[in-house]
Parts: structure tokens; C-alpha cells; sequence
């Protein structure tokens, strides 16, 4: 009794199981297949057994079957996750996942091949949509890394061809500079040096940040600079000269030799001071201080009053085209800080900033020996 409630259960189980099942002998006659498949190919239940297994396949499924799977069989027992394609009655078809495996023959029972199917129609929708998107994100990105190229070598052009018509400007407020002039002309003279110092270091930092961009990187040129004081000094002058209602307070400790591109030094020094004076309190001074420690150690310190820099605006300060909120006119392009921290990297040191209610400081470390680079 208990046998024959055994094998109805084996039976319920094969036929009704939430997949489909057959078992093929290895001349490829199929001895059973159960409901779930013949429901899902058109068939009654038990009408195709006896048939041809390779009957249930597409073209391209059974050339597959016949040339690459049946053979595979006899030589590892079980093959997983394959996709094919099986062909219903009424000719169309449909696409399943297949797992396989061999029973070898025996003395009293032939060779059987064990065979299961699950519906791939949504996984197959899904991998073309898959395979779609990712095309397109590729074609994507392939043109924007064009587009990208191509404006940053525009802007290169761009900014280097400003340079000319900047430096006869500049020359000529120089020239005018020494004639006699009234007060008022001498005010004109000053706002305009004001004006074209800015666009200097604006041309400075498009142009670096199209290096950057383009895989150049910031050029720096290293040297033992035993004179970085008065150079510092005189970006501190010029911002004052074009900041005169602001109070700018400048001290330095022992600026010793220090190994750097003194150029960029300035040009760092300038951003920042130029960040702090547009973002500062303007009631409240912004003061510098310049060292060299023992180790010789350049460190640079700029400081200014106001409200703190929102944790937001924090996490993105040393980004590109990030600009907070100027006072007044002047908000630049958002390159400053972006072009000094890339400064101060290749120079193998720091550029750091942190912001309180009573102050935001901008901190930044070079290596005395440029180790790092």
C-alpha cells in the first residue's frame, strides 16, 4: 500500500511540477513529458510522448541540441542554464532556460537523458534591454568624452588668445599710470588694473583647468626659492590695490628656501585671497600668514569672517564651477579653489578648509623637499 501512494506521488509530483519536464531516451525519443509542457507547447497531456524530442525545437535550438549539447552530454552527464528556443504546436515559439543531465544505460534500463525547462520570455526582455542600455550608455559616453575634448581644447584656444589684447590693456594702464592725471583719471587707471589683474587670473585658471582636464595636469617647474615673501607680498599688494575698501593683514615667520614653482605659489595665494575677500565678511578683515617650519615645511594660512560654509556646499568646495555666495559683483567662474588645491597636489602637499561660525580658514602644506612628487 504504501508503494502504490509512493509512486502516485512521484507521478503528481512530475506532472504537475511548476516547470517542465521529460525525460529523452538517447536515440532522442521522448518517453515522457509532463503537463506543464505540453500545456505550455499546445499539446494534451501524454500526446507527446513517443514523439521526437528534436520535433519540440526550433531550427536554430536543434542544431544547437543535436551538434553541441547531445554530445556534451556523453561526455560530462549535465549541462546548466541554457537558453533555447521550443516551438509550439501552432509554430510559434518560445524561449526557455534548459538543464540537463544523463543517465548512462544499464543491463536492464536503456539510457535516458532527465531534461527540465523553465520561461525565459521576461529574463530574455530583460538581458535586450539590458544589452540595449548599456549600447546606449556607451555611445554616450563615447560622444560626451568627444564633446568634453573638444570644449576643453576650444576653451584652451580660447583663453590663450585673450592673453594678447589683455597684455596691451595692461600695458597701456601701466603707460597712463605715469602721465599726469587728475584724481578721477587716477581712479579709472586704478580700476582698471584691478579689472585686468582679475582677468589674468581668471585666463590662468580656465586655462589650467583645461590641462587638467585634457591629461596634462598643472605644469610646475620646482626650484629652491629663497625669496617667496616678497612675491607673496606683492599678490597681497595687488589684491589690496584692487580691494581698497577691504582690509587685507599679511604675516610671515621665517619664509626660508623653499622648493616650488614660485609662480604658482602666487597664483595659489591669489585664489585664495581672492576667494576670501569675495565670500568674507566684508566688515571683517581677511588676514594671511605665511611660514617655514624646521623641517621646511611651507605652510599657508587664509583666514576670513563670516557665516560657515554650509556642510552642502563642504563636500564639493574643491570642485569645479562651485561658487558660493559672493558679496557684490565679484563670483568668478568657480575655478579658484579648484585650480589652487590642483596647485598644491602637484606640489605633493595639502590644500584643506574648515569653517566655523567665527571663521573659514583655508590651510595649505608643501612638503619642504617635495618628496611626494
Amino acid at each position: 500500500m504504501t508503494e502504490q501512494i509512493s509512486e502516485y506521488d512521484y507521478q503528481e509530483l512530475f506532472d504537475n511540477a511548476p516547470c517542465g519536464y521529460v525525460l529523452v531516451r538517447t536515440d532522442g525519443i521522448i518517453l515522457r513529458a509532463n503537463g506543464w509542457l505540453t500545456t505550455l507547447l499546445g499539446y494534451q497531456w501524454g500526446s507527446l510522448d513517443g514523439t521526437r524530442f528534436r520535433d519540440i525545437l526550433s531550427m536554430a535550438s536543434r542544431i544547437l541540441y543535436e551538434t553541441n549539447l547531445a554530445p556534451l552530454l556523453t561526455l560530462q552527464d549535465h549541462i546548466g542554464e541554457v537558453t533555447l528556443d521550443l516551438k509550439r504546436r501552432d509554430g510559434s515559439t518560445t524561449p526557455v532556460i534548459m538543464g540537463a543531465s544523463a543517465v548512462s544505460a544499464s543491463s536492464d534500463q536503456p539510457g535516458t537523458i532527465r531534461i527540465a525547462f523553465v520561461q525565459a520570455g521576461e529574463r530574455r526582455l530583460y538581458e535586450r534591454e539590458l544589452a540595449s542600455a548599456r549600447d546606449d550608455a556607451e555611445r554616450g559616453l563615447q560622444r560626451e568624452k568627444r564633446d568634453g575634448k573638444l570644449r576643453e581644447q576650444f576653451v584652451a584656444v580660447l583663453g590663450h588668445d585673450l592673453r594678447n589684447p589683455l597684455a596691451s590693456i595692461a600695458a597701456a594702464t601701466r603707460i597712463l599710470e605715469k602721465e599726469a592725471l587728475s584724481e578721477r583719471g587716477r581712479q579709472v587707471v586704478g580700476l582698471m588694473k584691478g579689472s585686468t589683474s582679475r582677468m589674468s587670473g581668471l585666463i590662468d585658471n580656465v586655462l589650467d583647468f583645461a590641462r587638467t582636464r585634457l591629461g596634462g595636469g598643472i605644469g610646475i617647474e620646482l626650484r629652491d626659492e629663497h625669496a617667496l615673501e616678497p612675491l607673496i607680498e606683492q599678490v597681497v599688494e595687488e589684491l589690496r590695490a584692487a580691494n581698497p575698501a577691504r582690509e587685507v593683514q599679511a604675516t610671515y615667520s621665517t619664509i626660508g628656501p623653499v622648493r616650488c614653482d614660485s609662480g604658482r605659489i602666487g597664483q595659489l595665494v591669489s585664489n585664495l585671497l581672492g576667494n576670501a575677500l569675495s565670500h568674507g565678511d566684508a566688515l571683517k578683515p581677511v588676514s594671511l600668514r605665511a611660514e617655514t617650519g624646521d623641517d621646511g615645511t611651507f605652510r599657508l594660512w587664509v583666514v576670513n569672517g563670516g557665516s560657515p560654509i554650509p556642510l552642502e556646499v563642504m563636500e564639493t568646495l574643491f570642485h569645479p564651477f562651485v561658487r558660493g555666495q559672493a558679496h557684490g559683483t565679484a563670483e568668478g567662474l568657480g575655478l579658484g579653489l579648484y585650480i589652487a588645491q590642483e596647485i598644491a597636489k602637484a606640489h605633493g602637499g595639502t590644500l584643506t578648509v574648515t569653517s566655523t561660525e567665527t571663521e573659514t580658514r583655508f590651510t595649505c602644506e608643501i612638503p619642504g623637499k617635495a618628496a611626494s612628487i
